[in-house]
């Protein structure tokens, strides 16, 4: 509990940071182009993932994690997920593209809204990416099956082999055991009955 107090005494700082920068952002945005108001407030948002960022992989080459200029400034998380700004150009918008076409992955005005958001995409992206290494890993041993039968047969006769021998010694081990036994129990029998 007292973690969690200072992990919220700790980002108040940030926090109020984001705050009086969105609210410069807002009373400038009268002034400045709508296309700077974007990327500033895309910059808010790239700064809230900082320590995300420091947390990835790094052979994680597929996620960008950029803003982009443009017509309209995009951050790009990776090559089909992106955040931009929704026309009132207060609200964060993470979108991704699909076959069936674009889709809303998360919408609110809150940069640690979108910022969770953005940070569980990326674990489910990272976990994703480990399951296809890992089918990657078991397809090629299946193909080599597949490719070598002969070899995967020899393995497993001498695998067998292997514990058939062992099952041999365990057997001897148990029958001179067992005659071990049977001498002391002679030799220490009671001689009265």
């Amino acid at each position: 509990m007292d973690e969690q107090i200072k992990s919220e005494q700790a980002r108040s700082l940030g926090r109020a940071i984001r705050e009086v920068r969105i609210a410069d952002v807002e009373q400038n945005s009268v002034v400045v182009e709508l296309g700077d108001t974007e990327r500033a407030r895309l910059e808010i948002l790239n700064e809230a993932l900082e320590d995300v960022v420091k947390e990835m992989p790094d052979d994680m080459e597929m996620l960008t994690l950029q803003i982009i200029p443009g017509r309209k400034p995009r951050f790009w998380v990776d090559i089909t997920s992106f955040v931009e700004m929704a026309r009132d150009k207060r609200t964060y918008r993470f979108l991704k593209d699909t076959k069936l076409g674009r889709v809303v992955l998360a919408e609110s005005q809150d940069v640690d809204d979108v910022a969770d958001s953005v940070t569980h995409y990326l674990a489910e992206r990272i976990i994703e990416r480990e399951k296809a290494m890992e089918s990657d890993y078991l397809l090629s041993k299946m193909s080599e099956t597949a490719i070598n039968p002969k070899a995967a047969e020899d393995a497993r006769k001498a695998k067998r082999q292997r514990e058939g021998v062992g099952a041999v010694w365990w057997f001897f081990f148990g029958i001179l055991a067992g005659a071990i036994g049977l001498v002391l129990y002679a030799w220490f029998l009671p001689t009265h009955f």
